[in-house]
């Protein structure tokens, strides 16, 4: 049973992940090109996310023409749409990065003055 310190720290938890995941999504996208489901299986690996969280963000940065998308026949099944990193996109990345890594380590900076163990 949670109360209500559990569901506080539960819906920082989603709207932390909700946060990083667009960072998560170009990140994997600078590398190669992938599918919706590729994304969702890559990100699940290290943390938990639902499926339903990445179709609208790949949505938004498409129209936001960080990608640009391409279908392809899959031996394994329908075809698949793939997203592709534009220009754009790898530029918005790299921004996105460096406040990533500047916050981290403002974070990680207070978590070590803590003492935190």
């Amino acid at each position: 049973m949670y109360n209500s310190e559990g569901k506080e720290a539960l819906r920082l938890n989603v709207q932390f992940k909700k946060g990083v995941l667009e960072l998560c999504v170009l990140v994997m996208l600078n590398k190669k090109d992938r599918y919706g489901y590729e994304l969702v299986q890559g990100i699940s690996d290290k943390f938990e996310i639902s499926e339903g969280a990445i179709y609208p963000l790949l949505r938004r940065l498409t129209k936001e023409e960080y990608f640009t998308t391409y279908i392809q026949e899959s031996t394994e099944g329908p075809s698949r749409k793939y997203y592709n990193l534009t220009e754009k996109g790898r530029d918005y990345m790299k921004q996105l990065v460096r406040e990533w890594q500047a916050f981290s380590k403002g974070v990680n900076q207070i978590i070590e003055e803590g003492e935190v163990q």
